[in-house]
């Protein structure tokens, strides 16, 4: 009998955590910043930019920022800002990260690590941070789209 109470209690401890669980799904808001993030920068630094360089020899001179494409995770989207002199990498920013805090949290943490990663090895090839693997990847992920584009 005890062994069955013991049971039923450890059942149903073990369920209130799936009950409660809410994936994060991106919402109208969460969606809507995204959408015009990449259509302000992209007439001054991807459309220009990215035709720009083929003709002349641009790349290798000035200053200018491309937003990379937005990455689904499990946890929500994430996006990533470059900012180029030439064809060198001088900044890396999140510009979107999901909406809910946990995830925040985590990408506020490990932004500065994967920054300072990708300043390092002038490429998207950056470690992953402990704990942070879904952002590290997205991270990985948005910021070779914004290479590719500014090359």
């Amino acid at each position: 009998m005890r062994r069955a109470v013991v049971a039923l209690v450890l059942t149903a401890a073990g369920l209130v955590p799936l009950l409660r669980y809410h994936p994060s799904t991106p919402t109208a808001a969460a969606v809507t910043p995204a959408a015009n993030t990449p259509s302000a920068a992209a007439p001054s630094s991807s459309a220009p930019s990215s035709s720009a360089p083929s003709s002349s020899g641009q790349p290798t001179s000035g200053t200018r920022t491309v937003t990379g494409s937005e990455v689904q995770t499990e946890f929500g989207p994430y996006q990533v800002q470059a900012t180029f002199n030439g064809h060198t990498i001088t900044d890396v920013q999140l510009v979107e990260t999901p909406s809910d805090r946990r995830s925040q949290f985590i990408a506020e943490s490990a932004a500065p690590t994967l920054r300072q990663e990708a300043l390092q090895a002038q490429s998207a090839k950056i470690d992953t941070v402990s704990g942070a693997t879904a952002t590290s990847e997205a991270y990985a992920q948005s910021l070779q789209a914004a290479i590719d584009a500014a090359a």
